[in-house]
């Protein structure tokens, strides 16, 4: 197509609007048009990641294949477009400065002072555009975290100012705001998207398109007069009312040509719309299943779903292909309690064990993991999950009642999880950390190669213990396999009770490899396994 072209999608009014799912929206449209797209996503906070986030702060911490600790926002870029993200595709201001100040160490400033502008902005341009130079793609999309109008994301702004004036048709913004209900006057308002607007234009930037968050359907008349208040053409300003699911926002937008409008702009070609037909297909499956299946999520996170959303997102996708609608039943790790755990675990087809890190709640995890091996309920442990299905194997079958991980009780005599000789030397935070995308030989007579349908698969981790290995064959000898390694340093990565229903721990993070048309197969091997118990 010749020279990158750019989109910005910023926000105004409130923040959890939806611009992730906006622009993901926008890149698979794009993408069904056969152009070669990508995202990336710029965070104002000043942590250099959201690796030491607490999830009650960020929600979940994304990583991606070359172990880069991200936004959630690309766990929907990579769902939506089935693409694969690196660290270039997630910026935060921290990274920004870092980069600046690390220059300025170096001389490379030549002794000048040092400034937002054009530093910091030109950092910032320099990222942009550099990830579509490198790679050659069509179009890049960056979504700007926050709001229009918050302190942190004046350079930002400041910077798509600059790139606007700088390659006119070659960029253009996108702007999505509020439009609220007021149900006492039964009336949508505009004036805090006006406002909204008038934040940004008073910036600089003026939005070339608008999309409207409303929870009513909005009428000829308020669009139009949106448009006029903003400078948008009528045909520039499109909206986004609540969808049953996310993964009809894509069609919602087609409907409203906000794919066509994007290409008139930039100057290019319509050409014909796009079927999306597997898209249209999985919809269809998703709103003709009739039958539920019930997961229990057992987690310390559960009053936070967004701690989960990949899981949950995995898990819909894969109810979605077996032909179930999904029920979540969220269960807090730390209230179950060898009395209670019957009545909260008894009810549900299958059980999640999930990923996390710390103390709290983690023996309503060896429980739920005693419970369900007992009871012969499907269960997958992810990450942590799999660690407490290790802990409380080694306490119940093989014996030890002190077997922990080192996480937890650094003195247990029998450290089933524990950090490697080679990683105790290494002292800073997340040094630690496995990070990143990981081989795995499977063995081929295990349910897991069933899932899989292949020896050798790859998959990201983020996690700083480990399966440790002087216990492999006690584990055999007992009924529990460690069914997957990685073949270079030998971690157990896979563990599973062959006699089980599905009693599969995985060490790695399966549900960030979970697309919308090519679903993890180890969680359709486990929702069909729920459902055929």
């Amino acid at each position: 197509m010749g020279e990158t072209k750019y989109i910005f999608v910023t926000g105004g009014v409130a923040s959890s609007l939806g611009k992730g799912i906006i622009s993901s929206s926008i890149g698979k449209l794009l993408q069904a048009r056969g152009y070669n797209v990508s995202i990336q996503k710029f965070d104002p906070y000043i942590n250099i990641d959201p690796g030491t986030l607490n999830p009650y702060e960020h929600g979940e911490c994304y990583v991606t294949v070359d172990g880069h600790e991200a936004d959630l926002d690309l766990g929907h870029y990579e769902r939506f477009l089935g693409i694969q993200t690196t660290k270039a595709n997630n910026i935060t201001t921290g990274r920004i400065y870092k980069s600046v100040i690390d220059k300025e160490r170096r001389g490379d400033y030549l002794g000048k002072t040092v400034q937002v502008i054009p530093h910091i902005t030109d950092e910032i341009k320099r990222n942009v555009k550099l990830l579509g130079k490198k790679n050659n793609f069509d179009f890049v999309i960056t979504e700007i975290g926050g709001t229009v109008g918050d302190i942190e994301s004046l350079p930002y702004i400041e910077s798509i100012r600059q790139i606007k004036w700088e390659m006119g048709s070659n960029a253009i913004c996108v702007h999505l705001t509020y439009v609220p209900y007021l149900s006492a006057a039964k009336e949508l308002k505009t004036k805090p998207t006006q406002h909204s607007v008038k934040t940004l234009q008073s910036l600089g930037v003026q939005p070339d398109i608008l999309v409207l968050r409303a929870e009513h359907e909005l009428n000829d008349n308020l669009r139009k007069k949106v448009a006029l208040f903003c400078n948008v053409a009528d045909d520039a300003v499109v909206q986004s009312i609540d969808a049953p699911t996310i993964y009809e926002v894509p069609l919602l937008m087609q409907a409203q040509n906000l794919d066509t409008t994007i290409l008139k702009k930039m100057g290019l070609p319509i050409g014909k719309e796009p079927e999306l037909k597997p898209w249209k297909k999985f919809l269809e499956r998703r709103a003709n299943a009739t039958e539920t299946v019930t997961i229990g999520l057992v987690g310390k996170y559960v009053e936070l779903p967004d701690a989960y959303k990949s899981i949950l997102e995995a898990l819909s996708q894969a109810a979605t292909y077996n032909d179930r609608k999904l029920k979540i039943d969220y269960i807090q790790s730390g209230d179950i309690t060898s009395e209670n755990v019957v009545e909260k675990l008894s009810k549900v087809d299958g059980v999640i064990i999930c990923p996390g890190f710390g103390a709290r709640g983690i023996e309503g995890k060896y429980i739920a993991a005693e419970y369900t091996r007992k009871n012969n309920i499907p269960t997958f442990g992810i990450c942590l999950g799999m660690q407490c299905m290790a802990v409380e194997f080694a306490r119940n079958v093989l014996g030890y009642k002190d077997a922990n991980s080192t996480e937890f009780d650094e003195k247990t005599k029998h450290n089933v999880i524990d950090i490697m000789e080679e990683q105790k030397a290494i002292t800073s935070l997340g040094g630690t950390m496995r990070l990143g995308a990981y081989e795995c030989l499977i063995k081929k007579d295990s349910k897991a190669y069933e899932a899989y349908q292949s020896e050798h698969i790859q998959e990201r981790h983020r996690h700083r213990y480990e399966f440790n290995n002087k216990y492999t064959q006690e584990f055999m000898d007992k009924g529990m396999e460690c069914v997957g390694k990685n073949p270079e340093s030998d971690l157990v990565e896979i563990i599973e009770v062959p006699t089980h229903k599905w009693y599969i721990g995985v060490q790695f993070h399966p549900e960030y490899g979970s697309t919308v048309l090519h679903t993890h197969p180890l969680f359709l091997s486990f929702i069909h396994a729920c459902i055929t118990r």
